[in-house]
């Protein structure tokens, strides 16, 4: 058997493609996968750090404000569709599955048209525009969200499976990843990122909160910068004379995120949807700050699903304070029963059988 996965740009369209191969290659040993994507996105490095071959295509996205580029972005599809057709039928695939970003649109489009079966998967409460142009090629449309369907045209194909994680995520247990990162059995643990590049808001409200968590007693602050911030962030606190106790660390980048993630209490992050099923499959309360800079303000969506359920506080980039972060963070703490109330919610809002739900229905022979 051999299939194809395409889907790239950031890690919340990659990585739940390697969930699902993942999960393909434990039904199927000997089955052949191949990604495909572009070289300019994070697939480039991340596919072959876990283990399977990638090939790309040349593909840029359209432009809503800055219309006379779009004339690149239709060369660059015509020759993307061109390279996609070659690689298909190179490998000759029995299955074609897109995870979103524009690279899912040349392949998809393309391996429908040579009868391919093909399927796509959307992460966000708010369907990109590349998966909804790609619908009716498709056999099947994977919804990490019931609320996205509403944005589609074709029900018949609907399957809500969530978002399907890593099964790294699923298997690691609280007490011993708080034992490996060094974090006290009682600590009130708060895991605070913006992505593997960080978030220069989330950055500028943690770094003032931090002169409140500072030395609390029973309180782990673990502060992820996101590597281009991280120098900055470093020498800020360096210049205001801030000595940092122990319990506050300062990382440029999160790799574990699954022993992170596990061994803490809150998350404070932007609400993309890898991040949010991440979160919620472990079942940890949340304080989420949608980032207010992308299509469709799909990461509010996302959000406000976990947060109407009640596992999560949305607070939004424009209500972004350090004294309101402190404050949220405190609420929890300070209130064991809620705290446990809301790691319930997101438990029940998440879901640990995606990759299974997506598997079984995939034609696979």
């Amino acid at each position: 058997m051999k299939v194809i996965m395409t889907g790239g740009g950031t890690g919340g369209h990659i990585y739940p493609a390697i969930a699902i191969a993942d999960k393909i290659r434990r039904r199927h040993p000997e089955a052949e996968i191949l990604f495909v994507g572009t070289q300019r996105g994070m697939e480039k490095e991340l596919v072959p750090k876990n283990g399977y071959p990638i090939r790309f295509i040349t593909v840029s996205g359209f432009h809503r404000k800055q219309i006379w580029k779009n004339v690149g972005t239709a060369r660059d599809l015509m020759k993307g569709l061109k390279e996609a057709k070659k690689i298909i039928a190179d490998f000759q695939p029995d299955l074609v599955i897109g995870t979103g970003g524009y690279v899912c649109g040349p392949v998809v489009r393309t391996a429908h048209k040579m009868g391919i079966p093909c399927y796509i998967h959307e992460q966000n409460a708010f369907p990109g525009m590349t998966n909804k142009m790609l619908e009716k090629y498709v056999e099947k449309v994977f919804l990490s969200f019931e609320e996205a369907g509403k944005y589609f045209k074709q029900p018949e194909k609907h399957v809500v499976t969530g978002n399907p994680i890593r099964r790294s995520f699923l298997v690691a247990d609280t007490d011993d990843c708080r034992k490996k990162l060094n974090i006290g059995p009682n600590d009130f643990t708060v895991l605070c990122f913006g992505g593997s590049l960080g978030a220069e808001k989330i950055n500028e409200a943690m770094l003032e909160a931090i002169h409140t968590f500072n030395g609390a007693k029973g309180l782990q602050v673990i502060f992820g910068t996101g590597k281009r911030y991280y120098d900055e962030i470093c020498r800020e606190i360096s210049s205001s004379g801030l000595q940092l106790e122990d319990n506050i660390r300062i990382l440029p980048y999160i790799e574990n995120m699954n022993e992170y993630l596990n061994a803490c209490d809150v998350v404070i992050s932007r609400a993309g949807a890898l991040t949010i099923s991440e979160i919620t499959a472990c079942g940890k309360a949340s304080i989420l700050i949608p980032s207010p800079n992308v299509t469709g303000n799909h990461q509010f969506f996302n959000a406000k699903v976990v947060a109407d359920r009640g596992g999560a506080i949305l607070l939004e980039e424009k209500e972004l304070t350090a004294d309101a972060l402190v404050a949220a963070v405190l609420k929890l703490k300070n209130n064991p029963q809620y705290l446990n109330k809301m790691s319930q919610a997101s438990a029940a809002a998440g879901r640990i059988d995606s990759a299974d739900v997506i598997y079984e229905n995939l034609k696979i022979r």
